[in-house]
């Protein structure tokens, strides 16, 4: 039937653009967004053209800011000699909702993955080098995912940075609290113990 309603297809499709949504959640929103009324509709699509003319990259750390500067670089309690390295702003909102970090960021938008032709130059790390190599860093912690592509580029990252003489480190991946020790994987395990830290 909706193949007959030419707008509301249209619609349809460019929520199926939004990275996640499937044919038929894009087809729940688009009669979800029919249901509004003008003033509501008005209401959502000026919120989309704000927020993509007004969100930016912050230029010190990448994270995402419709000021000058994002919030955390703008935030003068926090400590500048520590920087945590993510890929992505989805993973700072993680960190910062732990509430335990108090550094700074560096969002590289994206990792290494020579398979999908992402060299080192795509990313933002020579951003980070020129930011540490021109600051009082005391440690950088690479936050990447662990994947394979999250590994790649945390040795690159450490590769590049030891001879600056600042710290590298790296996120600790253990055991899930909660979680018993039979149902975690061999990676998992490894890593914990390798993680390990005195009590």
């Amino acid at each position: 039937m909706t193949d007959y309603i030419e707008s509301l297809q249209r619609l349809s499709e460019q929520f199926s653009k939004l990275q996640g949504v499937g044919r038929k959640s894009a087809m729940r929103m688009a009669f979800s967004l029919i249901e509004f009324d003008d003033e509501s509709a008005q209401e959502f699509a000026q919120a989309i053209i704000d927020a993509k003319r007004m969100i930016h990259r912050c230029p010190l750390c990448g994270n995402l800011t419709d000021k000058d500067e994002c919030y955390v670089c703008s935030d003068l309690s926090r400590d500048t000699s520590i920087i945590c390295v993510v890929e992505d702003v989805k993973a700072l909102m993680s960190i910062e909702k732990v509430r335990e970090y108090k550094g700074v960021y560096h969002v590289l938008h994206g990792a290494i993955s020579p398979v999908n032709g992402i060299t080192p130059d795509k990313i933002r790390i020579k951003e980070l080098i020129e930011r540490v190599g021109s600051g009082d860093v005391n440690e950088v912690i690479v936050a990447t995912n662990p994947t394979q592509d999250g590994e790649v580029t945390a040795m690159y990252i450490s590769k590049y940075l030891k001879p600056l003489g600042v710290k590298v480190t790296r996120l600790a991946y253990g055991i899930p609290v909660g979680s018993d020790l039979e149902y975690a994987d061999e990676i998992t395990l490894g890593r914990a113990i390798e993680g390990r830290r005195d009590v």
